[in-house]
């Protein structure tokens, strides 16, 4: 049984914001708009932070990608009172959206600040309704949405292997946002498997897991820059 996880090198993010549109076209996610931005509602499973460091005359600006980290210990999965939130034997945190009840206790949960509440009914202006993946539900309002790894692209990688009796190849499966990054910062796969690549990566001098130190056990896992 794989354990997925992912790394995202620093030293490669250029800040495109490539993942960010890969993300919301395959997960179905809804234009919030920019009044509800200004309320603090800006509606992304993934994130790109900047960072600005320097003095003015020699500043330096890095990118981080930001997502759910997917915890092997999830403080959200414990907090929920109707299980809408769960770990699955592959280490995926996800969410039964028709369970949900709002009440974001696990958003306070989250060290991360992972997931996102649907505040009102999800619009997708002109045709881009008719533009949502089929294998990805369309949420309601009132409920907490979160990145799950493109768990759909995992499930269709799994029957397809077991259709031919192998196992899944290192490389086989990927998310939308490391599929998207032009710079390939993004490499997701079997962090058990010692020979695939994210394993390789994970245990490089540069690795670092973000707040280690909660216990979280989180897998996705950062790269830092080079000095």
């Amino acid at each position: 049984m794989a354990r997925w996880g992912m790394t995202i090198d620093l030293d490669r993010c250029t800040g495109c914001g490539n993942c960010m549109a890969a993300c919301h076209q395959e997960n179905n996610l809804a234009a919030v708009g920019a009044a509800e931005t200004q309320e603090n509602r800006a509606f992304h499973w993934l994130r790109v932070l900047r960072e600005v460091s320097g003095e003015e005359a020699n500043l330096e600006v890095t990118y981080k990608p930001v997502l759910c980290v997917q915890c092997d210990n999830p403080p959200c999965v414990r907090v929920c009172p109707v299980h809408a939130t769960y770990r699955n034997e592959e280490g995926i945190v996800g969410q039964v959206y028709s369970r949900c009840i709002g009440c974001r206790y696990c958003m306070a949960a989250c060290p991360y600040n992972a997931k996102v509440f649907n505040w009102y009914e999800p619009e997708w202006p002109g045709d881009l309704q008719r533009k949502a993946n089929p294998d990805v539900s369309l949420r309601p309002k009132g409920v907490v949405e979160k990145c799950t790894f493109c768990h759909h692209r995992v499930i269709r990688a799994r029957e397809q292997a077991r259709a031919e009796e192998r196992e899944i190849r290192d490389g086989e499966v990927t998310t939308a946002c490391a599929e998207s990054c032009p710079a390939q910062a993004i490499v997701f796969g079997d962090l058990d498997d010692p020979d695939s690549r994210v394993s390789r990566l994970a245990r490089s001098p540069r690795a670092y897991r973000p707040h280690a130190d909660l216990g979280t056990r989180p897998k996705v896992v950062y790269l830092a820059q080079q000095e």
